[in-house]
């Protein structure tokens, strides 16, 4: 299933023993983003340090490893999205996300609850997701 992943969920993987990595870990999802959410991680990378307390080698090695999971796709692959996108988005910040929910057409993963009022896309929870999972 493929899924779109919002900056809010990429943060929480840098937690140890976070159940935001678990399910990014999961081979049952497809997931992508827009290669801005990294820019967004770099910016606020101190800030990830101090809240999560890991170091400057565990944050680039946690860095590498998420880029390796999730599928970062370049603005001009879905720019032709983002106009309506605008239009959809109750917040302007989450455009590519929205842009990226649409050219894909499937669910966008955000705990953020102002982009569920919208109803183009499919927004999904982290709770949400986890009751997609099958059982064992």
């Amino acid at each position: 299933m493929r899924i779109v992943v919002d900056t809010n969920i990429l943060f929480s993987f840098f937690w140890k023993e976070s159940l935001t990595k678990k399910l990014i870990d999961n081979p049952s999802f497809n997931l992508v983003s827009p290669e801005t959410a990294l820019l967004e991680l770099k910016k606020y990378k101190e800030e990830i340090k101090n809240k999560t307390k890991i170091n400057e080698k565990d944050f680039n090695f946690l860095f590498v490893q998420l880029k390796q999971q999730i599928n970062f796709i370049n603005k001009k692959d879905y720019d032709k999205n983002i106009k309506a996108a605008e239009e959809i988005s109750p917040d302007k910040a989450d455009s590519d996300f929205i842009a990226l929910s649409l050219k894909y057409n499937c669910p966008l993963w955000s705990n953020d609850a102002i982009l569920k009022k919208q109803d183009k896309i499919a927004v999904i929870s982290t709770k949400e997701l986890i009751e997609l999972l099958p059982l064992d």
